[in-house]
């Protein structure tokens, strides 16, 4: 597959994004470690959970479309748990459950702000999957990027095509913004 050098993927790396056909979840990285911590911190607040547990309430949050790695949360639960804000239910037990502490509570309460908008945000991921759920919008997308990896698959679109191309797709993007 021939690609034009200027291109990237999602994550910014050069290359192929990948995917044929079928919805992709989001595998960019959506979320900074320490935004991981404030959202466990805020699941621990309602209920003592496990590493899997805190997964799951992400990923409901945002109706599937984000799900953090085990390879991010559970480093994340051994490092709040050095630094005093959870503590483990019950040492015996051979599933780690953990509460948050008052330590725990005063972080929480410190970037309430923050935690907030986190959630505002993966919120809007749920709103964005049930939106593009509609039958209509679902098949006007689908036509776009057939269409789109029809002309791109061509070998040798000429300089004019890619930009009669381009300048289309910024101006759809600019109607559908102000739409």
């Amino acid at each position: 597959m021939k690609q034009h050098p200027n291109s990237t993927s999602s994550d910014g790396q050069s290359g192929h994004a990948g995917g044929c056909g079928g919805r992709r979840k989001r595998r960019e990285k959506m979320l900074e470690a320490s935004e991981i911590r404030l959202l466990m911190l805020h699941f621990l607040a309602q209920n003592a959970a496990h590493g899997y547990e805190l997964i799951k309430s992400v990923e409901e949050l945002s109706k599937g479309e984000y799900s953090p790695s085990p390879g991010i949360i559970y480093p994340n639960l051994t490092l709040l748990e050095e630094m005093e804000a959870i503590e483990v239910v019950d040492t015996k037990a051979t599933r780690k459950a953990y509460r948050l502490t008052t330590a725990g509570e005063g972080q929480l309460a410190d970037n309430r702000e923050t935690v907030s908008s986190l959630i505002t945000r993966l919120s809007t991921l749920a709103i964005l999957v049930n939106n593009r759920s509609i039958p209509a919008v679902e098949e006007a997308i689908h036509g776009l990027k057939t269409a789109l990896n029809r002309r791109l698959a061509q070998e040798d679109i000429s300089e004019a095509a890619l930009q009669t191309l381009i300048k289309a797709l910024h101006d759809a993007a600019e109607k559908i913004t102000h739409s």
